[in-house]
């Protein structure tokens, strides 16, 4: 009965019963009639006798849908509580069977949601756990929120460190750790002795988490990776410096046995130009090993104030070129001139050596909200990409008789100022090299 009920549309059951309880009425008024002489009141008293029936019926024909809407409202309550794992069930069709389908519908996605979210946790808790980057999360009381395994065997001999204050953690870790906190901001550290000694960088981040501020430490161990990239690098110079001496050694050895030759000859009309080629290939020997050793000791720079017209005149003095720039004594550099003219004239002559016509070689300074932009431009050939991503290497040189220390000169140069240098090819064809230097 229940069932075939529930079946029914809500309004046709209470139509149905409303009808029924009517002719009840009706037939109940008729039959008291006989000893009650006024109708009225004897379909007073016929209500009367058959309104709890009538309250009785009303409320069991509720009962399924009264059951129906707790269960929903307990769904709603597990939902909110993080638990979809359940369904309702509801035979009957109508609006309360859509409601029940829909809702059915809902508690699926939600699992699915809740079981995807759970997966991506699982992943994302073992690539945290596995990284070899030592990670920390610190709370805004300074406390860890979460330290992976990394951080654990680097900070804490293994254990948890979640909990923990950061600041007592710092206490017991390493002098140069300790350092490299004080400093602030990003940077490289070492710890140990020279027989053992491990490279570390540090990396450190703010944000927003529930409306908290937040740090992320990262510590990434770079030993392996800088003791090979050192190796390649020496390789790299024994292999330039190999070649720039034998470039140099064998034409003098063979020009100094040749000469001894025409000593004992007796040819001395010769013996000039034989010791002339001598006198040049120990003189680019010499600016050679001269031009490494300035590079591998270059001193930090010593900064005054320079107008830029007198300190652009003074390069026009030793390289041409056009420029395009401020003419005021007003616009002031803070720079050291012996080193920025330095790079600013290899990168000029570069320019020169490009293939560009000389009237096309220039130099552009303009001024920047906290910095001056230098420029220098030539309409030469370019750089392919291969080049543009090594030119900036110390010994990368795509000249026959380069050493690979011009650009690699001038990047050192500018950020030893605190700036910054890109290379870039310009539409049209030709090369812009840009330095950046704070104002």
């Amino acid at each position: 009965m229940n069932a075939w009920r529930q079946r029914l549309p809500l309004s046709l059951q209470f139509a149905a019963l409303a009808f029924a309880y009517m002719l009840a009425a009706a037939a109940l008024a008729l039959l008291l009639s006989r000893w009650i002489e006024h109708a009225w009141l004897a379909a007073l008293v016929a209500i009367m006798l058959l309104a709890p029936l009538l309250a009785y019926h009303v409320r069991r024909a509720f009962a399924p849908m009264n059951s129906l809407f707790r269960a929903l409202a307990g769904s709603v309550a597990s939902y909110r509580d993080g638990d979809f794992a359940f369904g309702l069930s509801w035979r009957g069709g109508g609006d309360l069977g859509a409601l029940v389908a829909s809702h059915n519908a809902l508690g699926d996605a939600l699992r699915e949601q809740r079981l995807s979210l759970v997966q991506r946790e699982l992943l994302l808790d073992t690539m945290v756990q596995n990284t070899p980057v030592a990670m920390l999360l610190v709370d805004p009381a300074r406390r860890i929120v979460l330290g992976n395994v990394a951080a654990r065997k680097l900070l804490g001999d293994g254990k948890r460190l979640e909990g923990h204050g950061f600041d007592e953690l710092l206490e017991s870790a390493p002098d140069a750790l300790r350092e490299a906190f004080e400093r602030g901001g990003d940077g490289m550290f070492t710890v140990g002795d020279d027989d053992n000694e491990d490279i570390y960088h540090l990396s450190r981040r703010q944000f927003r988490l529930n409306g908290r501020r937040h740090e992320l430490v990262l510590l990434r161990q770079l030993t392996a990776e800088l003791r090979r990239q050192e190796v390649q690098t020496w390789k790299k110079v024994i292999r330039v410096i190999s070649h720039e001496l034998n470039n140099s050694l064998a034409p003098i050895a063979s020009l100094a046995h040749s000469g001894a030759e025409l000593l004992r000859r007796g040819q001395l009309e010769r013996l000039p130009a034989a010791l002339s080629t001598i006198e040049e290939r120990a003189r680019h020997l010499e600016g050679f090993i001269r031009d490494y050793a300035r590079f591998a000791k270059m001193p930090a720079p010593r900064l005054e104030s320079v107008p830029w017209p007198h300190f652009v005149a003074q390069l026009r003095a030793q390289v041409p070129f056009a420029y395009d720039g401020p003419d005021s004594p007003a616009a002031i550099a803070r720079i050291d001139v012996a080193q920025l003219e330095q790079a600013l004239i290899n990168l000029l002559k570069n320019a020169h050596e490009s293939g560009s016509k000389p009237e096309d070689v220039a130099l552009s300074l303009r001024r920047l909200p906290e910095s001056w932009r230098v420029e220098v431009l030539d309409r030469g050939s370019g750089m392919n990409d291969a080049v543009l991503a090594n030119a900036l290497l110390p010994f990368y040189s795509t000249k026959r008789h380069g050493t690979g220390l011009g650009l690699a000169l001038a990047r050192e140069i500018a950020e030893a100022h605190g700036g910054r240098i890109a290379l870039l090819n310009r539409d049209g064809g030709g090369l812009c090299v840009s330095l950046v230097l704070p104002a």
